[in-house]
């Protein structure tokens, strides 16, 4: 009989730092980088490729589960794909925000209306609009595994189909689910027009993100109060579908410890069923679920 499996026990010094101290390092080093620079659009590549440079490298080097270590060949696709989908967001941001902006910022200025607290410390507006768009992206996630028509229509499954995880995995989506990606951050900068503050938790999600999916053996207890563990993240994307509907944040676990969809135990196995859909299958999986599909929603 099979049962769930369980993270080895961490041996020898290095291995204990990394297993307490990885995920805080990253985070504070990524803020840290970032504000020296924060409107530069450069500052923003280099943290995304040192977090996965370095996540990618200790994976190969000292893997959670040995089994899901890809082959070069798939993880250079897998690189490809993820650089055209962060361009494809990237260019839709854009547009959104030179659409909606504009017109939104003056009517807050005529009207007055100014509810952001700019006078904080940049680092604590920082985490309240990461906190705000994580918020966003928890009802819209929960929606996409509560309604099939919001599944199909976002083409969540195909991040979900993966039997393989790995840091990687936080930016392969479904094209179509670039655009509901945007959509927290987006509202969160139209609602209260926060500045140069989301683009700092831009940053604080996406490297939670890769966090999240990484196949690393990392500690939960304290750091996982509030932010996302991979531990955490790894059940969510559980081939059973009682264990997928949980832990809906990606980034921030908060949310899910105050509306009670939190649940703390390892998985067995992930993906949507017991293959692997092939990539064509993956991007045709808004029209066709995949027939051994288990967790989308009926």
């Amino acid at each position: 009989m099979q049962t769930a499996y369980r993270e080895p026990k961490t041996r020898g010094l290095s291995a204990q730092m990394l297993y307490y101290g990885l995920q805080p390092l990253i985070l504070v080093s990524a803020l840290s980088y970032w504000s020296l620079a924060p409107s530069s659009e450069l500052t923003y590549v280099l943290i995304v490729l040192a977090v996965q440079l370095v996540l990618g490298t200790l994976e190969h080097w000292q893997p959670a589960r040995p089994t899901w270590v890809i082959q070069a060949k798939q993880k250079c696709l897998n690189i490809l794909l993820v650089v055209f989908l962060v361009n494809l967001s990237f260019l839709f941001s854009l547009y959104y925000e030179s659409i909606l902006l504009p017109p939104l910022d003056f009517i807050r200025a005529r009207l007055g209306i100014d509810f952001w607290p700019h006078q904080w410390p940049l680092v604590l507006q920082v985490f309240l609009a990461f906190l705000c768009s994580e918020f966003i992206w928890y009802w819209l996630h929960r929606a996409e595994h509560r309604w099939q028509i919001v599944w199909r229509a976002s083409g969540h499954g195909a991040h979900h189909a993966f039997k393989k995880l790995n840091a990687l995995n936080f930016g392969l989506n479904h094209p179509l689910e670039s655009l509901v990606l945007l959509l927290p951050p987006l509202i969160v900068e139209v609602v209260f027009g926060v500045g140069i503050a989301s683009a700092g938790a831009t940053i604080l999600v996406v490297t939670q993100a890769s966090i999240a999916h990484t196949n690393l053996s990392f500690n939960s207890k304290l750091i996982g109060l509030v932010l996302t563990t991979n531990t955490y993240h790894i059940r969510h994307h559980s081939a059973l579908i009682e264990e997928s509907n949980t832990n809906y944040g990606c980034a921030a676990i908060i949310w899910d410890r105050i509306f009670g969809t939190f649940a703390d135990s390892s998985v067995l196995e992930v993906g949507i069923g017991p293959t692997e859909p092939t990539l064509w299958e993956k991007l045709l999986m808004p029209i066709k679920e995949p027939k051994d599909s288990a967790v989308a929603p009926k």
